[in-house]
């Protein structure tokens, strides 16, 4: 992850955190003018947070003169906050963040804990398990096979970074990068290792997020991998439209089902709103790329996703549109399977499974629209790609999808 394919020169590189070598930067900050280019208005800055939850939580701001937004090795390499051109990528979370992984306790409120510390624009859920709160049963260290209690979303993103490095690779334009190498693993246990690339280029629109990972183990393991991806306003709002090309959707639970006849649009702020998820099969171009775009009610302003669905064959919309005191916010999760409880995800033949050193890749990329001339390109790639296939909406939750 050094020099990218296309670019002539090589990387300027600065490692922040390296666990093994005893590195650890404190803070940095690095523009233009230190590296004697002539492209202007971006700049990296990694700083540590201190005081309340947030201490010790180390943070990395990438600016690329439009685009902004925030990662934070400490927690799985989460993307935090973000904006571009004045138009926030966040949300009200309730919780105040971001949180230190020290505080969370994920089997807090019968395996809820997770949501403790939740309050990112990006977050990785995963990597032995990713779904609903549950048991499963897998050998313990005597190789006999036992029950497990498995928590909300997974381990990874309450999982610091044992090494994390800066690059600057110029070009024209510019692009700005932050690796992150997450370890999951324990003695007895599944081991995995994230390689997390999160880069933008100067003056761009988006972000692009590449992942790597692999199996650590001498033995073939499970991995589940989803990318909660959270918006509220200014792209949630009353009349806000989910804009997708699927071949099936299906509510998760009774309670979903009840919102059926507006599951692609969204409601404003109401006090006392029960979360609605809906399972999506979506339909992917011949290159086996698809996208999801979230637009607000006057389609002047968007958010869009585009990942190839070889990689991350489900997707998930999780809509709360509770007050904003409660966290109003709508969530667009690519992923490997369904959020689903595992044991459940294995009986559908979903799980995937990586061989011993085998590795993975997936990729996400984030962009923000910001007029209706764009929205309604993008609008127009969705309904070209819907045209391949009629879109079956069931009425009910389905064996299919959930675990009835």
């Amino acid at each position: 992850m050094g020099r990218r394919e296309g670019s002539m020169a090589e990387a300027k590189t600065w490692v922040l955190t390296d666990q093994a070598t005893r590195v650890w930067m404190d803070s940095i900050e690095i523009g233009p003018g230190d590296l004697g280019l002539a492209d202007e208005g971006w700049s990296i800055r990694k700083t540590t947070l201190r005081g309340g939850p947030s201490d010790g939580v180390d943070i990395i701001e990438v600016d690329n003169g439009a685009l902004s937004f925030s990662v934070l090795p400490t927690r799985g390499m989460g993307i935090w906050k973000g904006a571009y051109k004045g138009l926030d990528l966040a949300w009200n979370s309730p919780v105040k963040g971001p949180v230190h992984p020290s505080l969370i306790d994920l089997q807090d409120r019968g395996g809820l804990g997770w949501l403790a510390g939740f309050d990112e624009v990006v977050v990785r859920c995963g990597l032995d398990s990713m779904g609903a709160p549950g048991t499963d049963v897998v050998p313990n260290n005597m190789g006999v096979p036992s029950e497990v209690a498995l928590t909300l979303h997974g381990k990874i993103a309450n999982t610091p970074a044992s090494r994390v490095e800066i690059q600057v690779i110029p070009g024209d334009p510019t692009e700005l990068v932050v690796i992150g190498e997450v370890h999951e693993a324990g003695l007895f246990c599944p081991q995995y290792r994230l390689l997390a690339r999160a880069s933008t280029k100067v003056g761009s629109n988006s972000l692009l997020i590449e992942d790597e990972v692999r199996n650590e183990k001498a033995i073939d393991a499970e991995m589940e991998l989803l990318y909660h991806c959270n918006f509220g306003a200014p792209f949630l709002e009353e009349g806000t439209r989910l804009e997708v090309a699927a071949r099936e959707v299906a509510p998760r639970d009774a309670r979903a089902a009840e919102g059926l006849q507006a599951y692609e649009t969204y409601a404003g702020p109401t006090a006392g709103y029960v979360e609605q998820a809906y399972w999506y099969d979506l339909l992917a171009g011949e290159d086996g790329k698809t996208l999801a775009m979230l637009r607000n009610a006057a389609a002047d302003k968007g958010v869009v996703l585009r990942f190839d669905k070889g990689e991350l064959p489900a997707f998930t919309q999780w809509k709360n549109t509770a007050s904003i005191a409660d966290g109003y916010v709508t969530g667009l999760e690519p992923a490997t399977d369904y959020p689903n409880s595992k044991a459940f995800e294995r009986q559908q033949g979903r799980l995937m499974k990586i061989g011993p050193g085998e590795t993975r890749r997936a990729t996400l990329a984030i962009e923000v629209l910001d007029s209706a001339a764009s929205v309604a390109a993008t609008q127009g790639e969705i309904a070209s790609l819907q045209q391949t296939a009629e879109r079956q909406v069931h009425s009910a939750p389905i064996s299919k999808y959930s675990d009835l």
